[in-house]
């Protein structure tokens, strides 16, 4: 596979005995910094699972009284 022009400058930096580029590269460049901004598939669902209980853990105003 042949090489791009970027790569070929910086093996010739190195053959030369001068500092490679690749060595400036802060150790994060190449880390996957990301936090996951969308809602995955299981919280999409478990929304929707809940979707029509609209209650206050079961204190929705309703009362009995036997006695």
């Amino acid at each position: 596979m042949a090489s791009s022009k970027a790569k070929k400058h910086r093996q010739k930096l190195a053959r030369e005995g001068r500092r490679n580029p690749d060595n400036n590269r802060s150790p994060f460049a190449l880390s996957d910094m990301r936090t996951r901004k969308t809602k995955t598939k299981k919280d999409r669902l478990y929304t929707i699972k809940h979707k029509n209980h609209d209650s206050n853990k079961g204190n929705d105003g309703f009362c009995v009284f036997i006695g």
